[in-house]
């Protein structure tokens, strides 16, 4: 049963996963891990004579970078705090810890590498309490 209580800790649980998205910045198609601040999307910017000329590296154009790859981040961040959520809420209405709801498989990739896929939650039969 969902309380008041609970409410406001599942809240805060999805919240927490779009807060990330206050932190994002640009990274412009070139795979830099922490992307570009201001300054840095400007000097990038400026160092090219064709896009400074034509003003792109406006602080509006870095705003703009932003917005989009940020509303990019929130979906994707929504839907990660759900599976979250999701996993909270089972957790708690079926009396089950963290290690039993969580569940995943790897799977090889070409190259050599590994591919670890997660299940939204997993109810282990054997974990439930003959209350439930």
């Amino acid at each position: 049963m969902v309380t008041g209580e609970s409410d406001s800790k599942y809240r805060a649980l999805l919240v927490r996963y779009i807060r990330v998205c206050a932190q994002y910045k640009p990274k412009l198609g070139h795979g830099a891990k922490a992307g570009y601040s201001l300054p840095d999307f400007q000097k990038l910017y400026r160092s090219d004579p064709f896009y400074s000329w034509l003003g792109l590296d406006n602080p509006l154009m870095y705003a703009a970078h932003k917005a989009a790859g940020g509303m990019t981040s929130i979906y994707r961040q929504i839907g990660i705090g759900c599976e979250a959520l999701f996993r909270q809420i089972v957790q708690d209405c079926l009396g089950l810890d963290e290690a039993d709801v969580k569940w995943s498989y790897t799977l090889p990739k070409s190259g050599g590498k590994r591919r670890t896929l997660h299940l939204d939650a997993c109810i282990p039969t054997g974990s439930l309490s003959s209350s439930v």
